[in-house]
């Protein structure tokens, strides 16, 4: 065996090692169970002080029982070894408990290794910009360990040197890896297939709406989805963004119909007149882990691997568990007049009894002899002129929801309005269901385009009259300014309201704002042209090269040739014999030289600087206070080992000055 192999890694690049570990876990403290999070704490800090006390390590007994009681563990945390979840915290585990056996330079290459395998994982829970920045930065000092470790000799006062030349290494890197990226051909899934539990952490808006059960709505600023129009953006009354319609009810919950109807809808061709001109859009959506796609309404001409639903809910065919990107059309204006005996059956469903009160007041209504029209401006007006109010912090609701919430607390927002609307139109037998999805957006000045975020959750109405097929009805958007509460939406900056002036707070959240919007168009760009360089991406860019004419096998030649080149220049950069640098205290002094051999003043081979001036001075009297003084500064600058009172401009400044037809 080799006997290099076998050396024990001096004490500084073991402090290396023992960082670079600590900034790969890091990421993954919060992703892995607390016990083992805290194992991992301790084994690091543990194995920093065995190095400084000499500590012995543990005996295979130690080792092989703690290896066994993590295993089972890790089986009963997560029913399975295999997986996002599981994977990552048994590489974690196996990560640490080699610290507890390292001993030989071969124990630590491993661990670099395993490191670099860890470090790939994070990129199966995020790819932002911020995450590859920092991934960067560990591959930077797992180089610089692989460097550490191979000197047998490293000392901190070497630090400087490694890390320049890990970071060289990395920028040589650099190129190749953007000649790989951008040439080697695009796969439609990835090299490996993702864990049934991949995105088991991943939620979006949800299917079913529970009205009075939510005391107070979450704020999210998190990314729905991003939209690039193509020419002008409707206007934001028009920006209702589809997602699952709901058409079931027990006078409290509302969900999607049943699974028979469902079929049907999926069935159904879409029925519809365009009243304007088309929008068209390109549709960039976060993953969700569902197959919701969220259409501007109404969505037209669905893409290849989408449909559209009879209630014109647009769905993927697959769970969109990747960011996905969808080129869309759809007519803000328009007349829908589908509606078959089922969808009637099903847009009437109500429970036999409740709400007593809420079926009072529509038979009233009905009594008046109003018509479909008349009864949704008569429960609209209801809203607007009733002294209701739109809150993110309703009060809870008991069992009869929405007498409670008309007659009572008359406070909530757009699930509580959408939901009671939908529930007197059915009374009033006027077909009606529920739609959630999202409702305008901030546009982003930077990039122009459109953010949709998750506290743009929305939901509506949608009534059948028959003059005007499925019509959108929002009632909370009938709710006066004046009636909104808004005292649960004061931002981000509301801790610091007290003690910064108005002004103060404001130019605050215009700097927070426009460094919100530069981040989000830098991340938007990452998304598009990094996160989502997909197989139509890259013939694309390949045509723009003038490229898009060749085969795989033609590519692969490009690729070839691209990257010899490459490696040569790589070769030529490292292992070309360089000039030997001087050091520009001996160029000052060389210099001195050249002048005075211009008077035939030459120095002799052997001859030392002191003696070779003293020479100097005895044959031109004249020049030997300048040649002394350049001599004696050099000399120290160059020989002495402490700090000399001369500098290198002082120096460089005497010998510009010197004139062998002149003296000082």
């Amino acid at each position: 065996m080799n006997a290099h192999a076998l050396q024990t890694p001096n004490p500084y690049a073991l402090h290396w090692l023992l960082g670079a570990m600590v900034l790969v876990i890091l990421p993954n403290l919060g992703r892995i169970p607390l016990w083992l999070a805290a194992f991992c704490v301790a084994v690091i800090g543990w194995r920093l002080l065995r190095e400084h006390y000499r500590w012995p390590l543990p005996g295979r007994f130690t080792k092989n029982g703690l290896t066994l009681i993590a295993i089972i563990l890790i089986g009963v945390k997560y029913h399975s070894l295999f997986g996002r979840e599981a994977g990552l915290a048994l590489l974690t585990t196996m990560l640490c408990l080699k610290l507890l056996e390292l001993k030989d330079l071969r124990d630590a290459m491993v661990m670099v290794f395993i490191a670099f395998f860890l470090e790939v994982a994070s990129f199966l829970y995020s790819q932002s910009i911020a995450v590859g920045a920092y991934l960067f930065l560990v591959v930077l000092v797992l180089t610089t360990v692989l460097i550490t470790l191979n000197h047998p000799r490293a000392s901190l006062k070497d630090t400087r040197r490694y890390v320049r030349t890990a970071g060289q290494l990395v920028l040589l890197a650099l190129p190749l890896m953007v000649v790989l990226f951008i040439l080697f051909p695009r796969i439609t899934s990835p090299l490996w297939g993702l864990p049934a539990d991949a995105f088991s952490g991943k939620t979006g808006l949800s299917d079913h709406m529970t009205m009075g059960n939510i005391s107070k709505l979450t704020n999210s600023n998190e990314v729905a989805f991003r939209v690039d129009f193509e020419g002008e953006a409707p206007p934001a009354d028009k920006l209702y963004w589809r997602g699952p319609v709901l058409w079931h009810t027990d006078g409290r919950s509302w969900t999607r119909a049943e699974d028979y109807f469902q079929l049907l809808l999926s069935r159904q061709g879409v029925q519809y007149q365009a009243a304007g001109g088309p929008v068209n859009y390109a549709l960039t959506l976060e993953p969700h882990n569902k197959k919701w796609i969220f259409a501007l309404d109404l969505p037209a001409n669905p893409p290849p691997d989408t449909s559209i639903q009879g209630d014109f809910q647009m769905l993927a065919n697959k769970k969109l568990a990747h960011r996905t990107r969808y080129t869309l059309q759809a007519y803000p204006t328009y007349r829908a007049t589908q509606l078959d005996d089922r969808q009637w059956l099903e847009a009437l469903q109500l429970p036999d009894t409740g709400n007593r009160q809420t079926r009072a007041l529509i038979q009233a209504w009905l009594d008046q002899g109003l018509s479909d029209r008349q009864l949704v401006e008569q429960a609209l007006a209801h809203f607007r002129e009733g002294e209701y109010y739109y809150t993110r912090q309703p009060p809870l609701l008991g069992d009869e929801v929405v007498d409670e919430f008309l007659f009572e607390t008359r406070q909530g927002f757009c699930e509580h309005y959408a939901a009671s609307f939908t529930f007197m139109m059915r009374l009033a037998g006027i077909p009606a269901r529920v739609v959630t999805g999202y409702q305008g957006g901030e546009t982003n000045p930077v990039g122009n385009y459109l953010i949709v975020r998750q506290s743009d959750a929305h939901a509506w109405s949608e009534v059948y009259l028959e003059e005007f097929g499925w019509t959108r009805v929002d009632p909370t958007a009938v709710i006066p300014p004046g009636r909104v509460m808004a005292e649960a939406d004061l931002g981000r900056f509301r801790s610091t309201a007290d003690t910064l002036s108005a002004e103060q707070l404001q130019t605050l959240t215009r700097l927070f704002r426009s460094l919100r919007r530069n981040w989000d168009a830098l991340s938007h760009q990452w998304n598009l042209w990094v996160i989502g360089y997909n197989t139509q991406r890259q013939q694309q860019f390949l045509r723009s090269l003038g490229l898009g004419h060749l085969s795989w096998r033609g590519l692969g030649g490009v690729l070839a040739a691209t990257l010899g080149i490459g490696l040569m220049i790589a070769f030529l950069a490292l292992f070309w014999p360089k000039k030997d640098k001087i050091d520009p205290v001996l160029r000052e002094y060389q210099r001195f030289c050249r002048k005075l051999l211009k008077l035939g003043l030459e120095r002799q081979a052997g001859e030392g600087p002191m003696d070779f001036a003293r020479r100097v001075s005895e044959q031109r009297p004249e020049l030997a206070e300048s040649v002394q003084a350049i001599t004696r500064a050099y000399t120290e600058l160059r020989y002495r080992e402490s700090g000399s009172e001369h500098s290198l401009e002082q120096l460089r400044r005497w010998v510009r000055a010197f004139k062998p037809q002149t003296s000082y």
